[in-house]
């Protein structure tokens, strides 16, 4: 696969991403594994006190709504992206509304620009997610930035 910049033409391209049922469960192992001190994401008696109605989605938790797709990154591979040049170059979240457990979020992604650097050596693919709940709302919105850098093939 060539590292080649990406077409313009892919922008605005759309794909659904994944769909979850977010459980107290997962959303304390997510708490526990990003390091969450605060209270009110893993126990439901200081959530309700807080004034939510279950335990709410901790900040970055909606990037992992688009990893529950059967395969979240085959739309590279439909770009003739080798994976093994991919680089996570920049996250940026926007909140609009509280999601909680039992809700059920999905996503929609679409590619809003790219560009290159450093004459090719760098391809930037710029995706905007939005998360939605089972009521159709808006949760949050997820801009990405992918880096395509040249590989080095070794010959043994």
């Amino acid at each position: 696969m060539a590292d080649v910049p990406f077409d313009p033409s892919i922008i605005g391209t759309s794909r659904n991403g994944g769909t979850l049922l977010v459980t107290r469960d997962r959303l304390r192992l997510f708490a526990k594994a990003t390091g969450q001190t605060d209270p009110v994401f893993i126990d439901l008696d200081a959530a309700t006190k807080a004034g939510h109605r279950d335990l709410p989605v901790p900040p970055t938790f909606f990037f992992a709504v688009s990893l529950e797709a059967p395969d979240p990154f085959d739309y590279l591979a439909d770009l003739g992206v080798d994976l093994r040049a991919i680089l996570h170059g920049e996250q940026a979240f926007v909140y609009h509304r509280v999601a909680c457990a039992g809700d059920e979020l999905s996503t929609r992604a679409t590619i809003t620009d790219t560009y290159s650097k450093k004459g090719g050596a760098l391809n930037f693919l710029v995706t905007e997610t939005v998360v939605t709940n089972q009521d159709g709302a808006v949760v949050a919105t997820l801009t990405e930035t992918l880096v395509q850098r040249q590989i080095q093939e070794v010959n043994a």
